[in-house]
């Protein structure tokens, strides 16, 4: 499943994205031919199974210009201004924890805030919403090193790679982490 900064039209730059104009329209990122769970021939609208119900609550998001706007500012609260306590509240405002981008910086944040508990529920929320979320394995990886788990962020490395290939900014990021010695000081 795509996550929702390709809607947003953001790209992949290094271990986080960057803005860029977007160049299709927001409920285009979730169409996808194999998207359909089930193989009745009731309208996406009349299905009440879980995983239709989850995407739904997405693509309403993603049509709700308020969220969006309120996301892209909780974005560069994170990333511009480095205000990972105001960016929590912003996400909170929201009113979609349980979408696995907002879950993700929301982890993030209380992550850089020092909070690596409750980063960690933040975290395995996003996960649970979306199992494939890569920059959320990235980011739990990166945690897990910070907390000396070096094994659990191998895991995720492997996790990454099943996901997206050993190409892929979040596993190079990852495995360059990896790749320093225990114990250097470094903060992701």
């Amino acid at each position: 499943m795509k996550d929702l900064w390709p809607a947003l039209g953001w790209r992949d730059e290094g271990s986080h994205r960057r803005h860029r104009p977007a160049t299709n329209a927001l409920t285009e990122c979730y169409s996808s031919p194999s998207s359909s769970s089930s193989s009745s021939s009731t309208s996406k609208a009349t299905q009440t199974d879980h995983k239709t119900k989850k995407k739904a609550d997405k693509q309403s998001s993603l049509d709700d210009p308020a969220f969006v706007q309120g996301y892209r500012a909780a974005y560069a609260t994170i990333y511009d201004r480095h205000d990972y306590a105001a960016a929590v509240e912003q996400l909170k405002a929201l009113g979609h924890d349980d979408n696995a981008d907002v879950a993700n910086l929301i982890g993030y944040s209380y992550r850089k805030l020092g909070d690596y508990k409750l980063s960690q529920v933040w975290y395995e929320r996003a996960l649970k919403t979306d199992p494939n979320h890569v920059l959320t394995w990235q980011y739990y990886g990166l945690w897990q090193i910070e907390q000396g788990n070096r094994d659990q962020a191998q895991y995720h490395l492997n996790r990454i790679a099943a996901i997206c290939g050993t190409g892929c900014a979040q596993y190079r990021s990852l495995a360059a982490a990896l790749d320093q010695a225990p114990g250097t000081g470094l903060v992701y």
